[in-house]
């Protein structure tokens, strides 16, 4: 199974939950977790991938391009005059990877671009066939960004998984709360899981991870439950 995580925005917690993702996968088999670009880390610095294998522990881990500028792939490539992703080395990668679960996280939300030619993460997922999982924020403004990632998807023909919070506060506001009931409104279905605030600190990654996603995704999460503790 290949699946892409992408998110809203940056900093919503995309590499956090794909940490969570690789580490229940890696109860049922072989885990694989691929960054086709990453942006803003040295290349003696350690990366996203980096961050996954401290939380998840031994998955194995690709990554394709790397620039040090902190600015989409398609613009640190051209700043840094370094090469950009080539795809078809990518779809190769992906399709001859033998594990059982393939987690293929992006750069910033869907549609930022990896080339001059506009290639998003949404072009790759569309060339596979695969499924977007799609972390959002529980903050104001968080369903505006959805709205229009779950719109770009759904107009590229591309299959949503789902969407999960990616770092849900101990202490929720009105607007966290309120946004609940209105992301699984916009996404037609329940939220597949609520990681929270403060998560890559705890001592147990993989119980945190297990209690914070959905069946579906492997852990034990209740959409149900959650929402009807914190529905204003």
């Amino acid at each position: 199974m290949v699946l892409f995580v992408t998110g809203t925005s940056t900093d919503v917690g995309k590499t956090v939950v794909t940490a969570a993702l690789a580490a229940l996968g890696l109860e049922r088999g072989s885990v694989a977790v691929v960054k086709p670009g990453q942006t803003g880390v040295a290349a003696d610095e350690p990366g996203d991938l980096a961050e996954v294998v401290r939380l998840a522990g031994p998955v194995s881990t690709h990554e394709l391009v790397r620039y040090p500028s902190a600015l989409s792939p398609a613009a640190a490539a051209r700043l840094d005059g370094r090469p950009v992703l080539d795809p078809a080395t990518l779809y190769e990668l992906l399709l001859g990877l033998p594990d059982d679960l393939v987690l293929v996280e992006g750069a910033g939300g869907l549609l930022v671009r990896f080339d001059e030619d506009g290639l998003t993460l949404a072009d790759m997922a569309r060339a596979l066939r695969a499924r977007v999982l799609v972390v959002v924020g529980p903050h104001l403004g968080t369903l505006n960004h959805t709205a229009l990632t779950l719109e770009a998807l759904a107009h590229r023909g591309v299959g949503l998984e789902g969407l999960v919070l990616g770092s849900w506060p101990s202490h929720p506001g009105l607007a966290e709360r309120s946004n609940l009931r209105d992301l699984e409104m916009l996404a037609a279905r329940p939220l597949l899981g609520a990681l929270p605030l403060g998560a890559p600190a705890a001592p147990d990654f993989r119980a945190v991870a297990r209690a914070s996603l959905a069946p579906q995704l492997g852990g034990s999460w209740d959409a149900k439950a959650f929402r009807a503790r914190w529905d204003p």
